[in-house]
């Protein structure tokens, strides 16, 4: 999870549901909820990361209705989960049905096209209003797949400098509140913010310039137009 910062209205009283945890749980999480996967492919489910006991309840479902009353919690966090599944209109009816309130994370298409894990199946994006998705097996974006190895293989080696800078551009989250609208796309555009208009923050990576050394450089840039006379 990217932005647990972003998870504000859990109350106190609240009885909360986590849908695919993975290895770590929000704190807040009361029962959890994971896909009946054997061992090779819940591994790459989770990203390769070590399985640990969570030390919560753990309910374990084969996908379609959630094994839980309607609006049996308070909340759901559903986190990085969104687009692996094979039903996102009804997998996202079911977080409504169960709760009245959650929290919804997923990758954005600019991450997808980096790195097009095959774990994943959906291209999302939140316009604010709705969430707008597309199944990836209708695009070309396997056509690229030289170049999504050779990122794939550089964020498994640690390689994560351009993720960690830019998180809004790859990811998206957001609470929600009663119900939440779906809507299948077929135009890669729609799944974009508006126009591009990414606001970048300064460079993390790349100090800003030093007054100092500006002021050498302006001098020697002098220096160097009047011998140049």
């Amino acid at each position: 999870m990217f932005f647990a910062d972003r998870i504000r209205s859990i109350q106190q009283s609240d009885r909360v549901l986590e849908v695919g945890p993975g290895s770590s749980p929000h704190p807040r999480s009361d029962v959890l909820l994971e896909r009946n996967f054997d061992s090779a492919e819940a591994a790459a489910q989770r990203g390769y990361t070590d399985a640990t006991d969570l030390k919560k309840r753990v309910v374990f479902f084969d996908g379609g209705r959630f094994p839980f009353d309607d609006r049996e919690f308070d909340y759901v966090i559903c986190s990085h989960v969104l687009e692996h599944v094979d039903d996102v209109p009804g997998f996202v009816s079911e977080l409504s049905r169960v709760a009245q309130r959650g929290y919804l994370e997923f990758p954005t298409v600019y991450y997808e096209y980096l790195y097009n894990f095959r774990v994943h199946q959906n291209f999302l994006h939140f316009d604010g209003k709705s969430i707008r998705w597309m199944n990836k097996g209708g695009t070309a974006l396997d056509t690229f797949s030289p170049v999504q190895i050779f990122f794939r293989n550089a964020l498994g080696a640690g390689f994560d400098e351009l993720i960690a800078s830019l998180p809004c551009c790859f990811f998206e989250g957001f609470e929600w509140n009663n119900t939440i609208s779906v809507v299948e796309v077929s135009n890669i555009g729609e799944l974009c913010p508006m126009d591009n208009a990414f606001v970048f923050p300064p460079n993390p990576l790349k100090p800003p310039p030093v007054p100092g050394k500006e002021l050498v450089k302006e001098l020697a840039r002098r220096i160097k137009r009047r011998f140049a006379k």
